[in-house]
């Protein structure tokens, strides 16, 4: 089913239909800043094994998720001082920050190295969802296979439609994944770049 929400004004009844789904444990497909993702809450563990049965992910895989602010990160993961002051400046925006998680994280969203993915995108459809709510949304891109990821909520919902509970339809994006910066240490790394610069990011640090 396709829901079509104004990406710039999201309709308040429209998100709270979707948090509902989300409510129930159901997966939806979602608009970001970089491409669209298959998410649900976080904290689902049966929802959150049917994204992993719909992308045929391995299990060793852990997922990202949406957080609403920086705030909300620091629940989740462990935040130095140096973290907050490169998230402070680049959230929200198309980056995917790799942090120590913290027990707050459900345990199949973390790796071996206690690390989590953490995402604050600049699109007020997912971060009025993610607020709404009240908990984190996964976040994994709405792709066949890493090299076709779809930017046309129509397509999406030809190719997931029947395995998910719904599409919003926020417009077509482009296909540029999220750029991602490890903060786990003193030092930060550029493990991918993506859509978010890392020029003026790695002048500064």
């Amino acid at each position: 089913m396709l829901l079509r929400i104004d990406p710039e004004k999201p309709q308040p009844a429209f998100i709270e239909k979707v948090v509902e789904i989300l409510k129930k444990g159901g997966v939806i497909a979602y608009p970001t800043d970089t491409v669209y993702g298959i998410g649900c809450d976080f904290t689902n563990k049966e929802a959150v094994e049917r994204i992993y049965r719909i992308k045929n992910l391995s299990r060793h895989k852990p997922l990202s998720f949406i957080c609403q602010d920086l705030k909300d990160i620091s629940q989740y993961a462990q935040v130095s001082n140096t973290a907050y002051k490169i998230m402070k400046r680049l959230l929200p925006g198309p980056y995917t920050f790799i942090l120590r998680g913290t027990k707050q994280v459900p345990r199949m969203l973390i790796t071996h190295q206690r690390t989590v993915g953490i995402r604050v995108p600049q699109n007020e459809i997912c971060l009025a969802l993610v607020r709404e709510l009240g908990s984190p949304i996964i976040s994994t891109s709405a792709s066949v296979n890493q090299d076709e990821v779809l930017s046309d909520p129509v397509e999406i919902d030809k190719k997931f439609g029947a395995l998910l509970d719904l599409v919003i339809d926020g417009g077509i994006l482009a296909s540029d994944p999220s750029t991602i910066i490890d903060l786990t240490e003193d030092t930060p790394r550029v493990l991918r770049e993506g859509k978010g610069p890392v020029d003026l990011f790695l002048a500064k640090h």
